[in-house]
């Protein structure tokens, strides 16, 4: 495999199922990965959704990287606009210094959630300058490397405690202008394909960063393995993303038709549209999913992917993972990996 291989889970927390016990689930879906040879294990932010507990993905990743040994743990991303660059610099020194060599802070720039929880998560901030994505995205690099201009308004600030190794920095974005950002702060940079997988799209916005830093960036995509593909096709067969357009040109992707009609209502608006979106899914037997993931290897040069799996199922999540692993275990090793 001339790629690796990486995780991003969302937390699932499916119908009927409670909350801890989910959350248990995942927690061992990340113990799994770190045996299998899976090189991240990111959690996502979203929040105000019952079906999702990655509220705080600083959370889990402190939790699952006490229960791993190899395998990098991080956000897939934090969502920076609800927060300060300083707090999020503190929390992830922190967690590097607690896992040195391990911890991958990764940043979004969407709310992650609906209206209202968006508006109590920025309560604090009201009344204060607004301060765009870019100057908060520069302001954390810098208190995360403590490299802060002597002349900056919080110079002196440190993000205690100082780690030996800083987090490593992943911009999450699905455009150009994502990608030249990443590039002109030296960040890595991870294109959302399970958001917008248009080969044109992508193809602009690694040519962008590729010049600006000569790496390449990670593909973050949607891929579930099964024992074939009708039992793989049944799975992610209802898997769909509904998009809300409102009036003023606001646009968010959202999980169902009754999500959508509550971002309408939490943003005070009757006036909207839905389009139903088929998510771009590769699905099939472990060896279709990793012909395709190799055919995008060769045409892109990506040579890391990072795997969302929804399938709200815990045991069909973990047979996904188990296929498509990196590393192929002895069947001793495989009996000694299931009982730890």
């Amino acid at each position: 495999m001339a790629y690796r291989l990486s995780i991003l889970d969302k937390a699932l927390i499916p119908e009927g199922v409670a909350a801890p016990d989910a959350l248990d689930g995942t927690v061992k879906l990340a113990v799994r990965a770190d045996q299998l040879g899976y090189h991240r294990y990111w959690f996502a932010e979203h929040h105000g959704m019952a079906t999702l507990g990655s509220s705080a993905p600083e959370t889990l990743a402190a939790f699952v990287l006490a229960r791993t040994r190899r395998i990098r743990v991080g956000s897939g991303g934090v969502m920076l606009q609800h927060y300060p660059p300083y707090k999020v610099a503190e929390t992830f020194n922190l967690l590097a210094a607690l896992a040195p060599g391990r911890v991958d802070l990764g940043i979004g720039k969407a709310p992650g959630g609906l209206p209202n929880a968006t508006r109590a998560l920025r309560a604090n901030q009201q009344g204060a300058a607004a301060q765009d994505f870019a100057a908060k995205l520069r302001d954390l690099d810098a208190f995360v490397t403590g490299a802060l201009p002597d002349d900056h308004p919080y110079a002196g600030a440190i993000a205690a405690p100082r780690p030996e190794e800083p987090a490593s920095r992943i911009l999450l974005g699905a455009s150009v202008e994502s990608a030249a950002l990443a590039g002109e702060l030296g960040w890595d940079f991870c294109y959302a394909g399970h958001f917008d997988g248009d080969a044109e799209r992508m193809g602009r916005a690694f040519a962008v960063y590729r010049a600006a830093t000569g790496r390449s960036p990670l593909l973050a995509l949607v891929a579930f393995a099964a024992e074939t593909e009708a039992i793989a096709r049944r799975h992610v067969g209802p898997l769909r993303l509904y998009r809300v357009r409102l009036a003023d040109g606001q646009t968010v992707n959202l999980p169902n038709l009754d999500a959508a009609a509550e971002f309408a209502r939490q943003a005070g608006v009757a006036d909207y549209t839905t389009e139903e979106i088929v998510p771009n899914v590769l699905s099939g037997t472990a060896a279709q999913v990793r012909a395709e993931l190799d055919r995008l290897h060769a045409a892109f040069g990506v040579e890391e992917f990072v795997i969302d799996t929804p399938v709200a199922g815990f045991a069909q999540r973990l047979d996904s993972i188990e296929r498509l692993a990196p590393l192929t275990l002895s069947p001793a090793r495989a009996f000694e990996a299931r009982a730890a």
